[in-house]
């Protein structure tokens, strides 16, 4: 509050050097939330595009899986699916995208060939491989889909993090930084006003004192001659 600020001329200097470090912080959170805002919307463009990829995709795996059972047999396609040999390895690196670390996933053995399948050219039919392509496909998409997700989240997150610090600057700390100082400003002004009415004071009282003395130094003079008058008489 204004009223716990002491007004002295010390205290406005440091509210300035604040004000004027708060309006730099402000600018430079305001630049930040705007970047974070358009990089925000890159991605969002982005995750829409795999969330379609995605949405395409599932249909077709659905569609090839059900076209597979209905071929050769819900045994068969058990079958090739428990004979797989080697499963997708994922790992998850790190990036930063104006200062928001969001996650890189790197994906392998995702797309395999008939020996990685485990099933082989006997056990297999074009309908099983159809359906296993269309699933691995639908895997890799799943895979981006976590990665873009997850990153506009931690966007998400950030840009409002962001956002509320611009508005404490904005509709807290300044306010009341500007409300001290002219707090400040105006107590320095009345007490200048103040100085400057007791001195005018002390000036007239001090030019009053120095009349009545010479009134008074006149007025024995005066006295002086006429006592002096009346000798000679």
């Amino acid at each position: 509050m204004a009223k716990d600020v002491k007004p002295t001329r010390k205290n406005l200097m440091a509210i300035e050097d604040r004000i004027e470090l708060s309006e730099r912080g402000h600018d430079t959170l305001e630049q930040k939330r705007d970047g974070l805002i358009m990089e925000f919307m890159d991605i969002l463009d982005q995750a829409q595009d795999v969330r379609s990829e995605l949405d395409a995709n599932y249909e077709t795996a659905q569609e090839k899986l059900n076209m597979a059972r209905a071929m050769e047999g819900d045994v068969a396609v058990r079958g090739a699916a428990a004979a797989l040999k080697e499963h997708p390895e994922i790992t998850t690196q790190s990036k930063n995208i104006m200062g928001v670390v969001v996650p890189q996933i790197e994906s392998s053995r995702v797309k395999k060939s008939l020996d990685q399948r485990g099933y082989g050219l006997l056990g297999s039919s074009a309908r099983i491989d159809e359906a296993a392509n269309a699933y691995e496909e639908l895997l890799e998409t799943i895979i981006l889909a976590a990665e873009v997700e997850t990153a506009m989240k931690k966007m998400l997150t950030e840009i409002e993090t962001t956002k509320r610090r611009v508005n404490a600057l904005e509709f807290k700390l300044l306010p009341e930084l500007n409300g001290n100082r002219e707090y400040i400003e105006q107590k320095l002004e009345e007490q200048e006003r103040e100085e400057i009415f007791r001195l005018k004071k002390i000036k007239n009282k001090k030019e009053e004192e120095e009349a009545e003395a010479e009134a008074e130094a006149e007025a024995e003079k005066e006295d002086e001659a006429a006592a002096a008058a009346s000798a000679d008489d």
